[in-house]
């Protein structure tokens, strides 16, 4: 079904927007979405969404400042899609910090978990709570997860692992979505390397035998939507095709078969509608500008 609009998160006003398609109309959906949200999904009516938590300010030799994510203090929250009945849907601290979060379109959310360096599920309701990946957290920043996708139907779990900023050490993974017998989530054995040395891969989403990809590395082949053919088990993953670059820190993406598009949100604040090869012409267009930096989106089928 085509969208009928796109949630969409401000990281710097703590809001969840709604922008409609095709008028690009913005309203205010949730003004308390907590520290720094990132992932979101629309499920059954209702907005899940991703927190990254408060970071610490650590000064730098020049003066300069960073953030630090690593406290635990991430969540994961849900609120109608008429604003009203927000709630954690986990305890506060049971995430470090919240990244792309996407659901089984059944009664499973599933996201990234960066500064945790390990990728989890739970359900809806906020029982069984499960890590899949846990990497062991070092110097690199290559070992966190941030960009997640998953296919029921095929058994499969997919994520990113984006390196250090602008590193060219980008990597996207698959494995089984259940953990197999005899393992646990920091030793499985059956975890492939689809694809690496790529620039800074982000949020991931599965369409049409698709895997699309935003990237926020450096130019010429980051800051840009990808996506490449889901390849066989066993197999690596040939090049990605770039669909369109240009944009200012791209993260959040939503594929709409349907109307052949792309949207795509970005740092810059801008929400890009890409039009798919397939879909009616190419190209790329601004379909609304929030004003403030905007990580994940999800597209609402009406």
């Amino acid at each position: 079904m085509v969208f009928g609009g796109i949630v969409a998160l401000g990281i710097r006003s703590g809001s969840i927007y709604r922008v409609d398609v095709p008028d690009g109309r913005v309203t205010v959906l949730h003004e308390r979405a907590g520290a720094f949200p990132d992932g979101v999904v629309v499920l059954d009516g209702a907005v899940y969404w991703t927190t990254m938590g408060i970071p610490a300010r650590i000064p730098g030799r020049t003066g300069e400042q960073s953030l630090d994510y690593s406290r635990r203090d991430g969540g994961l929250h849900v609120v109608g899609l008429d604003g009203g009945g927000a709630r954690d849907v986990v305890p506060a601290g049971s995430i470090t910090t919240g990244k792309q979060l996407v659901s089984d379109g059944a009664s499973t959310l599933y996201w990234g978990d960066r500064e945790g360096c390990r990728v989890s599920r739970v359900r809806v309701d906020g029982t069984g709570l499960t890590d899949l990946v846990v990497n062991g957290r070092d110097s690199t920043g290559r070992q966190e997860c941030v960009g997640v996708a998953v296919d029921p139907a095929a058994g499969w779990l997919y994520w990113t692992q984006k390196g250090p900023a602008k590193g060219g050490q980008g990597r996207i993974f698959r494995a089984g979505l259940e953990i197999p017998d005899g393992a646990t989530a920091s030793d499985r054995q059956d975890v492939e390397v689809l694809w690496e040395d790529l620039p800074e891969p982000i949020d991931l989403e599965i369409s049409g035998g698709w895997l699309y990809w935003t990237d926020r590395g450096a130019a010429p082949s980051g800051n840009t939507l990808d996506r490449a053919p889901i390849p066989p088990p066993g197999d690596q993953g040939t090049a990605p095709r770039i669909l369109a670059d240009g944009f200012q820190e791209a993260i959040g993406l939503a594929v709409d078969d349907e109307a052949g598009v792309v949207y795509v949100s970005d740092l810059g604040g801008r929400i890009s509608v890409v039009a798919l090869p397939e879909g009616h012409g190419r190209g790329s267009q601004v379909l609304a500008d929030l004003h403030e930096p905007i990580s994940g989106i999800a597209g609402i089928s009406e």
